[in-house]
């Protein structure tokens, strides 16, 4: 399908809450499948609609070689903890680290709006986590303590991308999805 451009820190795409997926359509399965080419080439270990201009609750991962996706996700969390890296798509080059779950059970479709049920811990479940955020205009920089948060600032605002102007296109690469957020 097509590699997108992907959303850098300060587009407001990023801080939208996305709206729930209602037709599992054509259209649909091409978004998951932008994404997924997306994230592939990135490399990344996840990306979710809205990093590509996108806001619906749509996200794909990449951990240990199984790739997927999870559209409407919600998330049960346990409450034992992990500290690890962590870094995004939409904040090249910096990663922090940052704590989550360390398991995850994630309810959800796949793009032909069947059930999905996906069980995660480690890395998975920070992958679940993350995305899932992104969903709810929630980047990791917000989970972080108020000094890791403050340092991570500066590293933006050092980063050689800090600035660059958002691409110029669309809401959606998708005709059926073009709403302005």
């Amino acid at each position: 399908m097509a590699v997108q451009p992907i959303r850098l820190f300060g587009d407001p795409v990023l801080r939208t809450k996305a709206e729930p997926v209602a037709s599992y359509d054509k259209e649909l399965r091409r978004l998951v499948q932008d994404l997924t080419d997306t994230m592939l080439a990135a490399p990344g270990t996840g990306l979710a609609a809205p990093q590509i201009g996108v806001g619906l609750r749509v996200f794909t991962y990449n951990v240990e070689d199984v790739v997927g996706h999870l559209i409407n996700p919600s998330l049960e969390l346990s409450e034992e903890e992990q500290r690890g890296l962590e870094g995004c798509l939409s904040i090249p080059g910096i990663s922090i680290d940052c704590v989550r779950a360390m398991r995850v059970i994630a309810k959800g479709f796949n793009m032909y709006g069947d059930p999905v049920t996906i069980e995660g811990s480690e890395l998975l479940a920070r992958c679940l986590q993350h995305e899932t955020d992104h969903l709810d205009g929630v980047l990791f920089l917000d989970r972080l303590d108020k000094d890791t948060r403050k340092e991570a600032m500066r590293l933006i605002r050092e980063a050689e991308w800090s600035g660059l102007a958002a691409p110029d296109v669309r809401v959606s690469p998708h005709s059926t999805f073009g709403r302005a957020l």
